[in-house]
């Protein structure tokens, strides 16, 4: 399938709110072409200096519209898609566009596997004392809160090649692990750097006799 492509340093996932401010004449073109016509474009990731996988997106709503033409407007995203190939301009447009492959997703997670999954979240929030709200396991899937977990661009981008539920759930819960450990130890530090120097009271602990 050919799409208009819209290259961006940013990961989106499907179901997600995207809100853009479009400044450029090339994507001005593209919005109004999409308001005209219907269109749905692709949001492909910049990432190593190249585009390889990203989401498709459709126009909600065109919030403000500015004197110069610039506007902020909101989309949300569908499906994820592999790039085939790349033409810095389509035919008489301005803007890019290319070739696309949409990638085949499998909902093959356990309820068992979510609900872990939701708790591991719940406890890095306490770690960190943030307010956490409690989602039903049915309604909770990976890409729901993807990006509050603290991933970083790159674990964001492999998450998004990921095609079964169950793998991108794993994926998160190694991650959570990893960083409620990361987070005990520095509470545990911050612990100790502020009894430094106050009078600590021992237990005596009752030891049998030593053998010198």
């Amino acid at each position: 399938m050919k799409l208009p492509l819209f290259p961006l340093q940013s990961v989106f996932y499907p179901g997600e709110t995207v809100p853009l401010h479009i400044f450029e004449e090339r994507y001005k073109q593209l919005i109004n072409d999409c308001r005209k016509e219907a269109l749905t474009f692709g949001i492909p990731v910049f990432i190593d200096n190249g585009i390889k996988f990203g989401t498709e997106v459709q126009l909600v709503e065109v919030v403000n519209t500015y004197p110069n033409g610039e506007m902020d407007v909101v989309c949300v995203a569908r499906q994820i898609f592999k790039v085939r190939s790349y033409e810095r301009q389509m035919q008489g447009k301005l803007y890019g566009g290319g070739e696309v492959d949409f990638l085949d997703m499998e909902n093959d997670a356990s309820d068992e596997l979510r609900l872990e999954v939701l708790q591991k979240v719940e406890e890095l929030y306490d770690l960190m004392d943030v307010p956490f709200t409690r989602t039903p396991p049915k309604q909770f899937n990976s890409y729901s809160l993807a990006h509050k977990m603290g991933l970083s661009f790159h674990q964001e981008y492999e998450l998004l090649q990921m095609r079964r539920e169950s793998d991108r759930l794993m994926f998160i819960k190694s991650h959570l692990e990893a960083t409620a450990h990361v987070l005990t130890e520095v509470n545990r530090t911050k612990t100790v750097i502020e009894m430094n120097g106050h009078f600590k009271n021992f237990d005596p602990l009752d030891f049998p006799d030593f053998k010198i």
